[in-house]
C-alpha cells in the first residue's frame, strides 16, 4: 500500500506541473480506461490460452481413454461447482447477466452490493471454476466470463483513484470494460461496441462512446500484440451463392431463433427446478447426472457434445464434411444445457454460436445445397441461435461479420438476425440474460440487510420500463 500511495504522489505532482487545466482534466479522466484496456487485453489473452489448453486436456483424454471422462468429468462438474458456491456464488454462469446487473443499479448507494457482482474474487473464482469445467468436457464458453472478468477490471481501477482524481461515472467505467471484454475475447471491436449500446445500457451512447472507441482499440491492440492479428473462425467461402439462397437462410433463421429461445426457456426451467432444492446434496447428486449424461452422449454418440463448439463451426465451415448428422443439434443443445445449469462459471455464447451452426449445417443437408450456400446457411443458423438466446440481432450479426470477415453477406446475416429475433418471442418476450439479470437482482435484494429502495424499484420495473434511460451523474469528459 505505501508504493501505491506513493506513486499516486508522484503521479498527482506530475500533472500538477501542467497548466493547461482542460488538459490535464482530459488526460486524467482517460488514463484509468487505458490502463484498464491494457490489463484487459493481457488477461484475455491468458484466458484464452488457459482455457484452450483445458479443452486440449479434455479431447487428449476422449482420443486416448474415453472411459475415464465418466471419472473426471463429474469430478471436474462437482469442483468448479464447489468452486463457486464456496468461494463467489455470484461468479456462475455466463456472467453477462451479473454485469447487466450491475449496471443497472449502478449508485453511490449500491457500491457494497456490486462488489458481490464485480471485483478480485470473481476474477479468481470465474477462471478457475471454467477451466475446471472445460477439463471436464462442459459445452461452456470463454466470452460471457471473459467479459465479467473484464468489467471487474474496470471496476477495480475506478476504485484505485484517489479522491483528487477527476469524477468518472461508475457506470461509463462498467458498460466500457465489457465492451472491451468482449471485443478482446472474439477479436471484434465493432461486436464490442454494438454489444454496449443493444445490450448492455438504455444510456445515450454520447455519454461514453470515446471512452469505448478507445478501450475497444487499445484492448484488442493489446490482445493481437500477443496473439497477433486472427480471425476468430476464418474465412468462409461465402461467393457465387444461389438466387434462392435467401429462402434458406429465412428457414434457418425461424428454426435457429426458436431453438435458441426453447434452449433458454429450458435454462430457466431447470433453474426454477433446482431453486427447490434445500441441501447441498442435491446440488451435488444434480451435476453428477449432468456431467454422466453429457459423457454419455460424446462416449456412445458423438464426442461433438463437448467443448464449446468451436470445432464444429471450424470443421463446417473449413471442411469438406459440411453436413452433420439429424442428432447433432440435439447433442450440442442439450450439452449446453446440463453444462451452463450446474451452476459452475461458464459462457453461453460460443455454446450458442456451435449449435446455430449445426442448425445450419442440418437443413443444408436436407437440401443438399452447393459447400457455399451451406456455408451461408451455416453462418445464418450462428447469428439465428445466438439471437434467439440474447435478443440482440445486430450484436450477433456483427460478431459473426467480424470472426469471418464477410461482409459481402450481411444482408443475408441481417435478414437472418431479424427473423430469428421476431419469431423468438413466440416463445419468450424477454431474453436468457434478461430473466437471469432478474434474478440476480432479486437475490442481492433477498440477500442484503441493507433496505436498498432504488434495487427494489429498479427490479420491479425491470422489464415494464426497460426503455426508459438512466442518465449517468457524471459525464466522461473524453467524450
Amino acid at each position: 500500500m505505501k508504493i501505491i500511495s506513493w506513486l499516486r504522489l508522484q503521479l498527482k505532482r506530475s500533472f500538477d506541473r501542467i497548466r493547461n487545466e482542460n488538459l490535464k482534466k482530459n488526460a486524467l479522466q482517460a488514463i484509468p480506461f487505458w490502463i484498464a484496456s491494457i490489463i484487459t487485453g493481457l488477461a484475455a489473452v491468458l484466458y484464452t490460452k488457459l482455457f484452450v489448453a483445458a479443452e486440449d486436456v479434455t479431447m487428449f483424454i476422449f482420443n486416448h481413454h474415453a472411459w475415464l471422462l465418466f471419472i473426471v468429468s463429474p469430478a471436474c462438474f462437482v469442483l468448479a461447482w464447489w468452486l463457486v458456491q464456496r468461494f463467489s456464488p455470484y461468479a456462475r454462469g455466463s456472467g453477462i447477466p451479473q454485469v447487466m446487473a450491475a449496471i443497472q443499479i449502478s449508485s453511490p448507494k449500491t457500491s457494497q452490493v456490486i462488489d458481490k457482482l464485480l471485483g478480485f474474487r470473481i476474477i479468481v473464482v470465474k477462471v478457475a471454476s471454467s477451466l475446471v469445467m472445460a477439463v471436464g468436457g462442459g459445452a461452456i464458453g470463454r466470452e460471457g466470463p471473459t467479459i465479467q472478468i473484464a468489467t471487474s477490471i474496470y471496476k477495480i481501477v475506478y476504485q484505485l483513484l484517489p479522491k483528487w482524481w477527476p469524477k468518472i461515472a461508475k457506470k461509463n467505467m462498467m458498460v466500457t470494460g465489457a465492451a472491451a471484454g468482449l471485443a478482446a475475447a472474439f477479436n471484434t471491436p465493432l461486436g464490442g461496441i454494438v454489444f454496449a449500446i443493444e445490450e448492455l445500457t438504455k444510456t445515450h451512447f454520447s455519454y461514453y462512446k470515446t471512452a469505448i472507441f478507445s478501450s475497444v482499440i487499445i484492448a484488442g491492440l493489446s490482445a493481437q500484440a500477443l496473439l497477433g492479428p486472427y480471425l476468430y473462425l476464418g474465412y468462409p467461402k461465402v461467393d457465387n451463392l444461389s438466387g434462392y439462397i435467401f429462402l434458406g437462410v429465412a428457414l434457418v433463421a425461424i428454426i435457429s431463433g426458436l431453438c435458441g429461445s426453447a434452449m433458454s426457456k429450458l435454462v430457466l426451467f431447470i433453474s426454477a427446478f433446482k431453486a427447490r432444492f434445500k441441501f447441498h446434496w442435491q446440488h451435488v447428486v444434480y451435476v453428477i447426472i449432468c456431467a454422466l449424461i453429457l459423457v454419455s452422449m460424446a462416449f456412445f454418440i458423438d464426442k461433438g457434445a463437448l467443448g464449446s463448439g468451436k470445432d464444429i463451426m471450424q470443421k463446417t465451415l473449413f471442411t469438406p464434411d459440411k453436413y452433420v448428422a439429424w442428432y447433432t443439434p440435439l447433442l450440442r443443445i442439450g450439452g449446453t444445457l446440463v453444462s451452463f445449469t450446474t451452476g459452475a462459471a461458464g459462457g453461453i455464447f460460443a455454446p450458442a454460436l456451435g449449435a446455430g451452426a449445426s442448425v445450419g449445417s442440418l437443413i443444408a443437408g436436407w437440401f443438399k445445397v452447393s459447400d457455399n450456400n451451406a456455408n451461408m446457411l451455416i453462418l445464418a443458423g450462428m447469428v439465428g441461435f445466438l439471437t434467439g438466446v440474447t435478443r440482440s440481432p445486430f450484436t450477433s450479426v456483427i460478431l459473426v461479420l467480424e470472426m469471418t470477415d464477410r461482409h459481402n453477406v450481411i444482408f443475408h446475416l441481417i435478414l437472418a438476425g431479424m427473423i430469428a429475433s421476431l419469431v423468438s418471442i413466440l416463445i419468450d418476450k424477454h431474453s436468457l440474460y434478461d430473466h437471469l439479470k432478474v434474478q440476480y437482482i432479486k437475490e442481492l435484494n433477498d440477500t442484503n440487510t441493507t433496505n436498498l429502495d432504488e434495487l427494489h424499484e429498479l427490479n420491479d420495473t425491470n422489464f415494464t420500463n426497460s426503455g426508459e434511460s438512466h442518465e449517468l451523474k457524471s459525464t466522461n469528459s473524453t467524450n
